[in-house]
């Protein structure tokens, strides 16, 4: 069995700890470099549901895409529900590792692994600088509306679904892709000159002056997900790929995706309208 160090070193050629944004928290956040590792669980967030599932598998280490500590603390405390995944990881012998921004821009990273959840034909980065987002092509044209919906039948269920903006009827050809939060990205998706943008978290004002903007220079459509389930697919490529290092390493590490929902929102409704 090999040591984790041993397995983080392999981790991090996948996902160069260098490419991460300054901003980010990437790395190992608890374990012991010495300590064997039997059993990988890939998860996207790092929560109490999580910890206990990898307890519960005997799980040795996680592998999360979001970081436990992003902006820095000073205390592990049970008391706080960080601190309470930390004393239960730490309890248990299990060691968690993150890949973020280091795992959205790898090739292949967080954006392949959605554009192959979608049946998407991957033709280069959306932002080349540093990698974020794909550009993909439809192997036939479909109309936004039947994007719309190859996205809810393909990607994890969530209580937000996915929310559309744009004609339904326009024919798609050429789309681009971005795991997580995206509408920073509409200066590039400008730029690629596709005709629809799949990610997550739009918000209104970047919604509405894509769509304003759009209508000027051609249609543009856009589908917004849900941010976990626009992630969830990376944890399969990446459980896919520790496979293949593992079985050419000979390690026999059994290697486990988590399917436990930890996207935050948990219902939704339709608003009939508040009365005129």
């Amino acid at each position: 069995m090999p040591r984790l160090s041993e397995v983080i070193a392999e981790l991090d050629a996948l996902w160069p700890p260098e490419r991460a944004e300054s901003w980010d928290a990437v790395g190992t956040v608890c374990g012991d470099p010495d300590a064997e590792v039997t059993r990988v669980l890939f998860a996207v967030d790092p929560v109490q549901e999580i910890a206990d599932e990898a307890v519960a598998l005997g799980a040795d280490l996680i592998v999360t895409h979001h970081p436990l500590y992003l902006r820095g603390t000073t205390t592990v405390a049970a008391g706080h529900f960080k601190g309470r995944v930390v004393h239960t990881l730490i309890k248990h012998d299990v060691a968690l590792h993150v890949a973020h921004t280091n795992a959205d821009t790898a090739d292949p990273g967080v954006s392949d692994a959605l554009a192959g959840a979608l049946g998407l034909r991957v033709t280069g980065p959306l932002v080349p600088e540093n990698g974020l987002g794909r550009i993909c092509e439809l192997d036939h044209p479909e109309t936004l509306a039947d994007f719309a919906a190859r996205a809810a039948k393909r990607l994890p269920a969530t209580a937000q679904g996915i929310r559309v903006a744009g004609d339904p009827d326009v024919l798609l050809r050429r789309v681009a892709v971005s795991g997580g939060s995206g509408d920073s990205l509409f200066g590039a998706v400008r730029a690629a000159g596709v005709d629809a943008f799949l990610t997550a978290d739009l918000r209104h004002h970047p919604v509405s002056e894509a769509t304003q903007a759009a209508s000027s220079s051609g249609p543009l459509g856009l589908v917004d997900a849900a941010h976990w389930a626009t992630e969830w697919p990376w944890c399969e490529q990446a459980a896919a790929q520790l496979d293949t290092i593992s079985d050419r390493h000979g390690w026999d590490l059994r290697v486990h995706v988590s399917k436990t929902v930890t996207d935050p929102w948990s219902s939704h409704h339709t608003s009939p309208g508040a009365p005129n």
